[in-house]
Protein backbone atom coordinates (compact mmCIF):
# COMPACT_ATOMS: atom_id res chain seq x y z
CA UNK A 1 0.00 0.00 0.00
CA UNK A 2 1.54 3.38 -0.91
CA UNK A 3 2.50 5.84 1.91
CA UNK A 4 0.61 8.81 1.93
CA UNK A 5 3.19 11.32 1.87
CA UNK A 6 1.41 14.51 3.88
CA UNK A 7 0.58 12.20 7.22
CA UNK A 8 2.82 12.66 9.92
CA UNK A 9 5.55 9.56 10.57
CA UNK A 10 6.75 10.64 13.92
CA UNK A 11 5.74 10.70 17.12
CA UNK A 12 7.64 14.04 18.08
CA UNK A 13 5.21 16.66 19.71
CA UNK A 14 6.23 20.31 19.69
CA UNK A 15 5.46 21.16 23.43
CA UNK A 16 6.34 24.75 23.06
CA UNK A 17 3.94 25.42 19.54
CA UNK A 18 1.42 23.53 21.08
CA UNK A 19 1.66 25.26 24.51
CA UNK A 20 1.57 28.58 22.54
CA UNK A 21 -1.36 27.68 20.60
CA UNK A 22 -3.41 26.49 23.06
CA UNK A 23 -2.63 29.50 25.00
CA UNK A 24 -3.66 31.70 22.14
CA UNK A 25 -6.75 29.96 21.42
CA UNK A 26 -9.51 32.35 21.26
CA UNK A 27 -13.09 31.14 23.00
CA UNK A 28 -15.96 29.15 20.66
CA UNK A 29 -17.45 32.36 20.04
CA UNK A 30 -15.29 33.77 17.94
CA UNK A 31 -14.97 30.28 15.66
CA UNK A 32 -18.87 29.92 15.70
CA UNK A 33 -19.07 33.81 14.66
CA UNK A 34 -16.23 33.44 11.98
CA UNK A 35 -17.82 30.09 10.66
CA UNK A 36 -21.07 31.98 9.98
CA UNK A 37 -19.01 34.70 8.25
CA UNK A 38 -17.94 32.25 5.95
CA UNK A 39 -20.88 30.80 5.51
CA UNK A 40 -22.45 34.03 4.33
CA UNK A 41 -20.37 34.49 2.01
CA UNK A 42 -20.37 30.73 0.87
CA UNK A 43 -23.13 31.95 -1.46
CA UNK A 44 -22.98 32.74 -5.12
CA UNK A 45 -25.29 35.71 -5.77
CA UNK A 46 -24.02 37.39 -2.20
CA UNK A 47 -20.55 37.19 -3.59
CA UNK A 48 -21.81 38.77 -6.84
CA UNK A 49 -23.39 41.70 -4.71
CA UNK A 50 -20.31 42.06 -2.87
CA UNK A 51 -18.24 42.15 -6.01
CA UNK A 52 -20.22 45.19 -7.59
CA UNK A 53 -20.52 46.66 -3.88
CA UNK A 54 -16.59 46.92 -3.76
CA UNK A 55 -16.98 48.23 -7.05
CA UNK A 56 -19.71 51.18 -6.05
CA UNK A 57 -22.68 51.88 -3.94
CA UNK A 58 -25.43 51.01 -5.24
CA UNK A 59 -29.14 50.51 -4.55
CA UNK A 60 -31.08 47.49 -5.45
CA UNK A 61 -32.13 48.46 -8.59
CA UNK A 62 -28.97 48.94 -9.75
CA UNK A 63 -27.33 45.35 -8.47
CA UNK A 64 -30.53 43.69 -9.77
CA UNK A 65 -29.80 44.99 -13.16
CA UNK A 66 -26.26 44.32 -12.85
CA UNK A 67 -26.89 40.76 -11.72
CA UNK A 68 -30.14 40.04 -13.87
CA UNK A 69 -32.13 38.80 -11.08
CA UNK A 70 -35.00 40.63 -9.34
CA UNK A 71 -35.35 43.47 -6.96
CA UNK A 72 -36.77 41.16 -4.63
CA UNK A 73 -34.38 38.44 -4.36
CA UNK A 74 -31.41 41.15 -4.16
CA UNK A 75 -33.42 42.87 -1.43
CA UNK A 76 -33.55 39.10 -0.03
CA UNK A 77 -29.64 38.77 -0.19
CA UNK A 78 -28.56 42.26 0.87
CA UNK A 79 -31.23 41.40 4.24
CA UNK A 80 -28.68 38.87 4.77
CA UNK A 81 -25.48 40.56 4.25
CA UNK A 82 -26.87 43.81 6.51
CA UNK A 83 -27.74 41.80 9.28
CA UNK A 84 -24.89 39.82 9.06
CA UNK A 85 -22.48 43.22 9.52
CA UNK A 86 -21.15 42.55 5.71
CA UNK A 87 -23.24 45.50 3.58
CA UNK A 88 -24.23 48.39 5.68
CA UNK A 89 -26.22 51.30 3.75
CA UNK A 90 -27.29 54.78 3.71
CA UNK A 91 -31.09 56.28 2.32
CA UNK A 92 -31.00 59.33 0.01
CA UNK A 93 -34.59 60.51 0.07
CA UNK A 94 -36.49 57.40 -1.14
CA UNK A 95 -33.63 55.67 -2.53
CA UNK A 96 -31.63 53.46 0.06
CA UNK A 97 -27.82 52.58 -1.12
CA UNK A 98 -26.01 50.18 -0.14
CA UNK A 99 -21.94 49.50 0.59
CA UNK A 100 -19.63 47.05 2.51
CA UNK A 101 -19.82 48.27 6.07
CA UNK A 102 -16.25 48.36 6.13
CA UNK A 103 -12.37 47.94 4.82
CA UNK A 104 -12.32 44.94 6.47
CA UNK A 105 -14.71 43.28 4.72
CA UNK A 106 -13.27 45.03 1.90
CA UNK A 107 -10.00 43.64 2.66
CA UNK A 108 -11.71 39.60 3.03
CA UNK A 109 -13.38 39.93 -0.39
CA UNK A 110 -10.32 41.48 -2.20
CA UNK A 111 -7.57 39.06 -1.21
CA UNK A 112 -9.72 36.22 -1.43
CA UNK A 113 -10.17 36.78 -5.12
CA UNK A 114 -6.55 37.86 -5.26
CA UNK A 115 -5.77 34.13 -4.04
CA UNK A 116 -8.25 32.48 -6.61
CA UNK A 117 -6.77 34.56 -9.03
CA UNK A 118 -3.24 34.02 -8.51
CA UNK A 119 -4.08 30.10 -8.11
CA UNK A 120 -4.95 29.93 -12.27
Amino acid sequence: MPKNEFTCDCNVIHQDVVDKTIKDMPDEDLFNKLAEFFKILGDTTRVKILFALDQNEMCVCDIANVLGMSKSSISHQLGTLRRSGIVKCRKSGKEVFYMLDDEHVQKVFEIGSEHIEHKK
